[in-house]
């Protein structure tokens, strides 16, 4: 298990304490943050080969058609 230390400065110091409360600890805090950012970057790096392939497969996706699908459904 490896030690590591971290500095915070004022805000995120009490952002911590927050989630410790809700995580148990500062450490099992810094740990769910960890998996959760981990799992962000797969998802986003899974997204960004979706598009990749799409692009190859289709072509890129034309801005006025999503400006169109956004309006259409209120985004």
């Amino acid at each position: 298990m490896a030690i590591v230390t971290i500095r915070l400065r004022g805000e995120d110091e009490r952002i911590l304490d927050k989630l410790a409360l809700e995580f148990g600890s500062k450490t099992s805090a810094i740990r769910q943050a960890l998996r959760m950012l981990a799992a962000d970057r797969e998802r986003r790096a899974a997204f960004d080969a979706f598009i990749k392939a799409w692009n190859a497969e289709d072509g890129p996706v034309d801005p006025d058609g999503v400006a169109a699908l956004a309006e259409r459904h209120g985004l």
